[in-house]
């Protein structure tokens, strides 16, 4: 399958989703407005997507996804069906651990993580009831990445791209049938997404069963291809840590803002993420895959094709949407959220944050095209590097813009960071002759 029709598939559902989440978004903001009560359940909502994005999207993906396709390809079905259901196992155990630790101690993390809701005890009991409702996600979703995994690697990319849908469809019918069941809107949709989270697992279990790979629980236990994919692991689950950490300092001094900031921050970014979804996390996606396959047939010229490619598309497709993101940014913001509990003060507050946001969305993308060509390699501690530089000067730059801009100076050194870590990835791949944009089509 060609990249091309690979990322319009992914796309596609991707879009299909990205819709139905503002449609989320649009209710979440009608009815959870920008206040107490919408601040938490964001701060519950982060916690399981910064653990999943660094143990699922993150560091398991850059390590599984390069050792399964490399083992398929060189050594067979039955070889790589074996290694799935080890590693499948494996994380079960590390997951079912992580789980019970932060239902034990939601409290202390809270305190460490939104410290600002410290001041508040009914803001912070609030926090640490959703969280421990929304965490075993992690435990389902984590396990729908690696599935993932297995799928993008025999190119079938759209029962991958279609779970987005189903959290999207779950909180949806929690925001319009059960958002008065429970004591405040914000715990029927936490549990919505961890009722989402085994839909998902389900969903592609059943995917996998239908391409010939019924992954079965087997007894954990340390091969040469766990052993390597652990060892490609660590670095990279630093490297994601690094910029999970980085998206948490952001709320934690978000949390020390005037209440409505985390909100205002997070309104933004749904709204950017949308073409971060559609094109950057397609494009990085379905790239993975295909260069762990040209580099384990020894097609470097391939790999380069293949990245120029993307990096077309990329910025073809996220240009456009970044420009009117800065030129109309209050008119959208207006259109998608303002009405009952979101004001027209909140749609002016968001749409700062969605202008700064917005100036670093090709960076976005473009670092979603860059780190598979370290990844595919195997390298994952190069990325590493980069990101605890992009770090530094993204807290550096936090702690001084909100002095001037309050929560629009975090968006701004999220944006100027990632255009750093983007100048430093494709460098990087550059000096090492792996990227050229002279390569002949």
């Amino acid at each position: 399958m060609s990249l091309a029709k690979a990322v319009a598939i992914f796309s596609s559902f991707t879009l299909i989703s990205r819709i139905l989440g503002f449609v989320r978004d649009i209710l979440s903001a009608s009815i959870l407005g920008a206040g107490m009560v919408a601040d938490c359940f964001f701060v519950a909502l982060k916690l399981p997507n910064f653990f999943r994005r660094l143990f699922a999207e993150g560091a398991f993906s850059a390590s599984f996804v390069p050792v399964f396709t490399a083992t398929l390809t060189q050594g067979g079905k039955e070889e790589a069906l074996s290694f799935a259901e080890t590693a499948f196992s494996s994380l079960i155990v590390v997951l079912l651990i992580l789980v019970g630790l932060m239902e034990i101690f939601a409290p202390g993390v809270i305190y460490i993580l939104a410290g600002g809701f410290s001041d508040d005890e009914v803001k912070f009991q609030l926090a640490v009831m959703l969280t421990r409702i929304t965490f075993p996600f992690l435990l389902f979703v984590s396990m729908v990445s690696l599935l993932g995994g297995i799928l993008n690697a025999l190119g079938k990319f759209s029962e991958t791209a279609g779970t987005p849908i189903i959290l999207n469809l779950c909180m949806i019918t929690a925001l319009i049938f059960f958002s008065k069941q429970f004591e405040t809107a914000a715990h029927a949709l936490a549990l919505a997404v961890s009722i989402a989270g085994f839909i998902q697992l389900l969903w592609l279990y059943l995917a996998c069963r239908r391409v010939g790979y019924k992954i079965r629980i087997v007894m954990p236990r340390m091969t040469p291809k766990v052993k390597e994919m652990l060892i490609i692991m660590m670095p990279a689950a630093l490297g994601a840590g690094v910029i999970q950490i980085n998206l948490m300092l952001d709320m934690i001094i978000a949390s020390h803002l005037p209440s409505g900031s985390i909100s205002y921050l997070f309104y933004a970014d749904r709204l950017n993420q949308l073409p971060i979804g559609v094109v950057g996390v397609a494009l990085g996606t379905v790239l993975l895959p295909l260069l762990a396959r040209n580099i384990a047939e020894g097609d470097e010229k391939q790999v380069s094709i293949n990245q120029n490619r993307a990096i077309e598309l990329g910025l073809f497709l996220t240009i456009p949407a970044a420009v009117a993101f800065m030129i109309v940014p209050y008119q959208l913001i207006h259109v998608l959220f303002e009405r009952n509990a979101f004001t027209a003060y909140d749609s002016w507050q968001t749409a700062y944050a969605l202008t700064a946001y917005a100036a670093g969305l090709p960076a976005y993308v473009l670092a979603k095209i860059f780190s598979p060509g370290y990844f595919a390699r195997k390298d994952t501690r190069t990325p590493v590097k980069f990101a605890l530089v992009a770090l530094a000067v993204n807290m550096t730059l936090n702690l001084i813009l909100m002095q001037y801009f309050a929560h629009v100076g975090l968006a701004m050194a999220t944006a100027i960071s990632a255009w750093l870590n983007v100048a430093m990835l494709s460098a990087g791949l550059v000096r090492r002759g792996h990227f050229s944009l002279m390569v002949m089509y």
